[in-house]
């Protein structure tokens, strides 16, 4: 198989475009981080790359079936389309209740229990990971132009101190660390929880990682911390591409584990663990849609999005009920 040359990649540009008649210079984009993979410095150091992280027999296969067996759809965030699909799969207790991830979205996902084939690969991740997760979040990447942007994985669910994993299949995809910009804004001023917000270029780091087929990448919580990480688009012609870029006509997709420990019931009526108010399923408490407790949850999310040094305890650690950040006619 040829080897990937990744140099002549598109750079990824965070600028936005000026409006007709300012005068403001549009800013250059940073300059691309070094390419790294395994047994290389990845982020703040917690996080790196295993390569053959599944046995040959299942990663032959498991493209095409993850392919049928999971239930995919499309998600909205601000009323649009975010440029992938997916899909969210989980350990259903035997009382019906599942692990609640949340993140800036309209609405989350449904949750179906493990499909057959991403069973198999959670085995697989628990083996070399060293310890449980019990959510996926899957993405299938349709070709160069779906793509993620950067940001840093929201914790408020995700039990404190675990890793999170990325599985590739299929093609290979660069994802970009970049280390944050914290800013320092005034009392009133409220940051973005959007994806799509990152702070502006700077001297910041930024590294550049390969995810081929059949990989693992192992995420720390200081590098989630730290840093923000993303997809780019890649639009080159699917024929210049790389053997491995054209790997599934140019379709990848991703598999992301977390171990999470908050939990909604089975009919999703009620909400209780780590980043819930009631923290046992004892003191479980109605689940609450929008609202001032959405804003607020929102809030705190732009801040995880923006702040190295992003205060857990006090942004977190009281817990939130809320479910959905948008409110149907029909719950108002």
């Amino acid at each position: 198989m040829a080897s990937p040359n990744f140099n002549s990649l598109p750079r990824s540009f965070s600028g936005r475009a000026s409006q007709r008649g300012s005068r403001t210079p549009r800013q250059k984009p940073p300059p691309p981080g070094p390419i790294l993979g395994v047994g290389d410095t990845l982020g703040s150091g917690d996080s790196y790359l295993v390569e053959e992280i599944l046995p040959q027999e299942l990663a032959g296969v498991a493209f095409e079936k993850m392919l049928t067996e999971v239930k995919w759809t499309v998600m909205h965030h601000r009323g649009g389309e975010v440029p992938r699909l997916v899909a969210v799969e989980g350990e259903v207790d035997e009382d019906g209740s599942f692990p609640l991830y949340r993140h800036p979205a309209d609405e989350s996902p449904p949750l179906s229990a493990f499909s057959p084939t991403v069973l198999q690969i959670r085995d697989c991740v628990q083996k070399v990971l060293k310890h449980p997760v019990n959510h996926v979040l899957i993405q299938h990447y349709r070709s160069g132009k779906d793509y993620i942007s950067e940001h840093s994985d929201k914790t408020v669910d995700v039990v404190r101190g675990s890793s999170i994993v990325n599985v590739s299949l299929g093609a290979t995809r660069v994802m970009t660390l970049r280390s944050k910009k914290d800013r320092t804004q005034p009392e009133a001023s409220v940051p973005s929880a959007d994806d799509e917000m990152s702070p502006p270029p700077s001297t910041r780091v930024s590294q550049r990682i390969p995810l081929p087929h059949n990989s693992m990448f192992v995420m720390g919580p200081e590098t989630n911390a730290k840093w923000l990480h993303g997809i780019n688009h890649d639009n080159r012609p699917l024929s210049t591409k790389t053997e491995a870029e054209q790997l599934q006509g140019g379709e990848r997709i991703s598999l992301t584990f977390r171990h999470i420990g908050t939990f909604l019931s089975a009919d999703e009526s009620k909400i209780y663990g780590q980043g819930a108010k009631g923290k046992t399923k004892e003191t479980a408490r109605p689940v609450v849609n929008g609202g001032k407790e959405g804003l607020k949850l929102i809030r705190a999310f732009g801040e995880e999005n923006q702040r190295s040094d992003f205060d857990w305890d006090a942004n977190y650690g009281e817990g939130f009920d809320v479910l959905h950040f948008s409110v149907h006619e029909d719950e108002q």
